[in-house]
């Protein structure tokens, strides 16, 4: 991997949360010298920790997220979204002047919301997303090559320098991915629909094959074709992060249930009275979109 820059973007980048998108970054930034020069992780977790400093993530993985970004020039927090204002406001008074702090959330509203109490007006805040992720989880799951040609979506802040912003878009753009400045609220719906209700409907139809008799059941898990394998893919993603985006992203998420809810009504009135043009036009309008998606290189 190469890059123009002709020194690191960061002396000293330091990941909150080395899990599956943290130690992907970590990875990433092992194999790409103009990223940073050197690496620093730490989890509230000692068994994250211990692990870290076993398969070498880091330079340093220190005990305390105080000293692990004590002289870092940029900090990225990887933890679950419900547990970012308190990270934040253990980081932020350890932080040394000038250093940039950024995220991987996916709830951005409530991200904002929860970490502003707790900025100094000499640490800009860059929001970041990038959209990327397995369901797998631990420091053991991450992979260099996780962002390449992914989208990683961007939310500056009003009043937030826009060196700072430039220096997160470019580090993600080592890291292999695509760079988007987004509006909040834009983000968080277009995630919602995109991601988080994938996800509930994942979650919801292995709970309803969960439900079903005990015959009825071993049976689906016995001849589950590819469509319901792919659930229960999705479905076996880390439940306390998932918890999390939906809670946090609550309003946008419930107006796309409802948009899709809607939806599901209009096909099931289809089938019951066998509007075989109505049903054809809906898996038409699916094929179209999964299309869209390889042109774009996202499928």
């Amino acid at each position: 991997m190469t890059s123009p820059l002709q020194t690191p973007l960061f002396q000293t980048l330091c990941v909150i949360g080395p899990g599956h998108i943290g130690s992907s970054i970590l990875r990433r930034a092992r194999l790409e010298p103009a990223l940073a020069t050197r690496l620093v992780t730490t989890d509230a977790i000692p068994a994250v920790r211990e692990t870290a400093r076993c398969i070498g993530l880091a330079d340093e993985v220190p005990d305390t997220m105080a000293e692990a970004v004590r002289d870092a020039d940029c900090v990225i927090l990887c933890v679950p979204v419900g547990a970012m204002g308190s990270v934040a406001a253990e980081v932020l008074p350890a932080m040394k002047p000038g250093a940039i702090l950024s995220d991987v959330g996916s709830t951005k509203g409530s991200i904002v919301a929860d970490i502003t109490p707790h900025l100094r007006p000499d640490i800009p805040f860059v929001p970041a997303h990038p959209m990327a992720g397995r369901e797998f989880s631990g420091p053991e799951s991450g992979f260099a090559e996780l962002f390449d040609d992914r989208w990683c979506l961007l939310t500056p802040l009003p009043g937030m320098p826009d060196e700072a912003t430039q220096r997160i878009a470019t580090m993600w753009a080592l890291m292999g991915a695509r760079t988007r400045a987004m509006d909040i609220a834009h983000h968080d719906k277009v995630c919602a629909m995109v991601s988080h209700l994938p996800h509930l409907i994942a979650f919801t139809i292995c709970g309803t094959a969960d439900d079903l008799a005990d015959e009825s059941r071993s049976e689906v898990l016995d001849f589950a074709a590819s469509g319901f394998r792919d659930f229960t893919r999705i479905a076996g993603s880390n439940p306390v992060m998932w918890r999390d985006i939906f809670l946090n992203n609550r309003e946008a998420l419930l107006e796309m249930l409802a948009r899709f809810t809607e939806d599901a009504q209009a096909m099931a009135r289809a089938i019951r009275w066998g509007d075989a043009d109505f049903i054809v036009d809906r898996i038409e309008r699916g094929r179209r979109i999964r299309k869209t998606l390889i042109e774009n290189r996202q499928a």
